[in-house]
């Protein structure tokens, strides 16, 4: 019996892409044989980078991985993941209050739209930071370049400096 392909959406503002995010992608693409890294546009998050500043940043990230490509999304996510044919949402896990909230939200996509929510929960050393935590202690000063891709780095020190 012939195995079914696999396509799989990442949804997330990554405002700014995190290396949490990338360990995610790595591991996610074992399991799917497509991934597609969907930024989203949410009303709600105060944005530092454009949708299409993040889409440009995740990339030149990823022009190693064959089976990942990265886009935007301005609807539901459950929206998105049928105009693109997704039979899984994938999403990263780094702690217990991730995890409530999540499976909530993999419930109600699940009832609503009938798409499955598959978790991986992240590397260990990636489990305390999230992007809104990188973008508040980059602007006042601190160091964050062991948490996020160099490319990524340079382009959030230039745009702090603006």
């Amino acid at each position: 019996m012939q195995r079914k392909f696999t396509r799989a959406i990442f949804p997330g503002s990554f405002d700014p892409i995190t290396n949490g995010h990338l360990d995610v992608i790595q591991r996610g693409i074992k399991l799917f044989d497509e991934l597609i890294v969907a930024v989203g546009r949410s009303p709600i998050k105060n944005a530092l980078f454009t949708p299409d500043e993040r889409v440009d940043m995740i990339s030149e990230i990823i022009t190693d991985m064959p089976r990942v490509s990265v886009e935007s999304f301005d609807c539901l996510t459950v929206e998105y993941a049928a105009k693109k044919n997704a039979d899984v949402i994938l999403r990263g896990l780094r702690n217990l209050t991730d995890v409530q909230y999540e499976f909530q939200l993999a419930m109600t996509n699940r009832a609503v739209a009938g798409v499955e929510t598959v978790f991986i929960m992240t590397s260990e050393q990636f489990g305390f930071t999230n992007s809104t935590m990188i973008r508040e202690v980059a602007a006042l000063g601190g160091d964050v370049s062991n948490l996020i891709p160099q490319s990524v780095y340079e382009k959030l020190r230039i745009k702090l400096k603006k």
